[in-house]
């Protein structure tokens, strides 16, 4: 492997400053980023990567690569909740395992966007499209989980699909991005000229202070994982990998161009912390949060950020 590639990711500032809110939370730091920034943050990338992504989309147009893409994001988002399930039934309860596979079916918004930073510094070219994929992966994974939960609890009243559906496809994260992404489709190219700072200049700054961030909002979750025992653990990385690998050799086998390639890999491998746990913790208030938030946010999440993108990138490539 080009070891540079592991180095660059390492030592770019978002990684950096990631590694730092960890040590924070580490030596006992009073750091924090005040409420309400860290929504303002998300907020803005949703906005971000969804708009330019429109405006991608544009450019680009409808062709193969872009059904091949949107396919092969649905499909993931509804195999990877069924096929972990019964992986994880056999060592949690039934709501636990349907909440942990929700996670994994769907997606991390931030791993993403780390991907698409990773692509323009090594200037590999991806397609705007790849932003639709990553928002139509949220729902269908979110409706699988909770209804494997129904089907396989012994007791409990089963939740309506419908009102878990529109609750899914209006949760604000997912509103946020496709409409930012129709918006980028529909503005004529001198209103993108003129949102450029906004959209572009600003960017890594803020996705710099998102990871720090996260970086310390995972180092207060990873304790929680040593209630959980080595095997969720070894899940949190294993079951990433996994996916990443089959969605390589999917692209691959299909003919996918290189940054498609790899951000369709991020959104097969990455597990969402943020739309998922809140639709699980208004459905399944009772499985434990305490299992299914850090292991996508403080193993599944790092391990994809520093190590996975620049792995996944190397094996691209080399095919």
């Amino acid at each position: 492997m080009n070891i540079d590639l592991i180095l660059s990711n390492l030592l770019s500032p978002p990684i950096l400053f990631f590694a730092l809110g960890l040590v924070a939370v580490a030596i006992k730091s009073d750091l924090e980023i005040p409420q309400p920034l860290p929504k303002l943050f998300s907020l803005y990338l949703l906005f971000a990567i969804g708009f330019k992504g429109g405006v991608e989309l544009k450019h680009s147009g409808f062709d193969s690569d872009v059904f091949i893409s949107l396919g092969l994001a649905i499909a993931a988002s509804i195999i990877v909740p069924l096929y972990t399930f019964f992986i994880l039934k056999k060592k949690v309860n039934v709501k636990d395992a349907g909440a942990i596979a929700a996670t994994y079916g769907s997606i991390s918004a931030v791993t993403f966007i780390t991907a698409c930073n990773f692509l323009t510094e090594v200037k590999a070219e991806f397609g705007g499209h790849m932003v639709a994929a990553m928002a139509l992966m949220e729902s269908p994974a979110i409706i699988v989980g909770v209804m494997l939960i129904n089907k396989y609890s012994d007791n409990d009243e089963p939740s309506s699909t419908g009102k878990l559906f529109r609750e899914a496809v209006t949760n604000g994260s997912v509103v946020l991005i496709l409409g930012s992404l129709i918006i980028g489709l529909l503005v004529e190219d001198k209103a993108v000229e003129a949102l450029h700072p906004f959209t572009h200049d600003i960017f890594k700054g803020m996705l710099t202070f998102f990871l720090l961030d996260m970086g310390l909002l995972a180092g207060k979750r990873i304790g929680s994982m040593r209630k959980a025992g080595s095997f969720l653990v070894g899940f949190s990385i294993v079951i990433p990998l996994l996916n990443a690998m089959l969605a390589i050799f999917s692209a691959h086998y299909l003919g996918l161009g290189t940054g498609d390639t790899l951000l369709l890999t991020v959104l097969f491998a990455s597990a969402s912390y943020i739309a998922v746990p809140a639709a699980i913790r208004l459905t399944v208030p009772e499985a434990n949060p305490g299992l299914y938030v850090p292991m996508s946010l403080a193993i599944t999440f790092p391990f994809n950020i520093i190590v996975g993108i620049p792995l996944y990138y190397f094996i691209i490539e080399s095919l």
